[in-house]
């Protein structure tokens, strides 16, 4: 069987990357070997390009012994996509499926994971301070990436963002003015300093880390698609062990609960939106 150039490429790339994961994972501690090969390969061919390399080899090297391109490799491996009240018909659903039960809890806790710049964290405390359920609640808004977190914690919004956001909030069955919460300055906004009040920024990450608490609530939404099927059943795990019985899980528009030891102790409250409650098992 002859081998074409193009297959032995392709290989090659492979072991460049798979050498390059591991090297970040055994010299730093930082895990992404489970990472989607697709997801991994444009973002390490971006960093490639952007030092001005020619080879992932050659990118391996400058990463084990040079902190600074780790730091920037770190920022182009994370998931920052993100705005408020993104995908708004979700906020819909949770307002409409799950704050009613959420009503009769003395004390809510809600977990952001992957959160990265924290916008939907912030949304979500929004829609509970309309519901008039924000004060006995606290959100835990995690990510791996120490500086997006930075980013969060101001609270800090481009202004030419907030033309989508209104609408957004809008679709999202937003109760009032969306510039209530936020003061406008010249090219940016900064949101009102009551929506930070309940909202811990903690760094977490989700490939290495363990539980640390146990929520009602837990939102990971467009973060499990950049994994692979060993990787996503080991997040569908901490999450399990993480939620209360009877407790609530959203994930994104692109994802579902089907794989793994745990899915079939949850039950479909929103089949569109992608929100489960856990401890009613599924009649098959």
């Amino acid at each position: 069987m002859r081998i074409s150039s193009e297959d032995i490429e392709v290989d090659v790339e492979k072991i460049e990357i798979d050498l390059l994961l591991e090297g970040i994972y055994r010299h730093y501690g930082f895990d992404f070997r489970n990472y989607a090969l697709s997801s991994v390969k444009r973002r390490v061919w971006h960093r490639v390009r952007t030092e001005q390399l020619n080879t992932i080899s050659e990118l391996q090297s400058k990463v084990l012994h040079d902190p600074m391109v780790l730091k920037n490799l770190l920022n182009d491996l994370s998931i920052n996509v993100t705005e408020m009240f993104r995908d708004p018909s979700f906020f819909k659903a949770f307002r409409d499926k799950v704050v009613p039960t959420l009503r009769n809890y003395p004390f809510i806790r809600i977990w952001h994971a992957g959160c990265s710049s924290g916008e939907e964290a912030y949304s979500m405390a929004i829609l509970l301070l309309e519901e008039g359920l924000y004060d006995k609640t606290k959100i835990y808004a995690t990510d791996m990436n120490e500086d997006i977190l930075d980013k969060a914690r101001e609270g800090k919004i481009p202004l030419s963002h907030m033309q989508l956001y209104t609408k957004n909030y809008q679709q999202a069955g937003g109760h009032k003015e969306f510039s209530e919460y936020y003061t406008a300055h010249r090219d940016y906004v900064l949101l009102k300093p009551l929506l930070k009040k309940n909202i811990v920024f903690a760094h977490h990450n989700l490939v290495t880390d363990h539980s640390f608490n146990e929520f009602h609530v837990i939102i990971c939404r467009n973060v499990l698609i950049y994994f692979n099927t060993a990787l996503k059943n080991r997040v569908y795990d901490l999450f399990f062990h993480s939620l209360s019985d009877g407790g609530y899980l959203g994930l994104g528009n692109k994802e579902a609960l089907t794989s793994g030891d745990t899915s079939h102790f949850y039950q479909e409250i929103d089949r569109e939106e992608k929100i489960y409650i856990k401890g009613v098992t599924k009649i098959v």
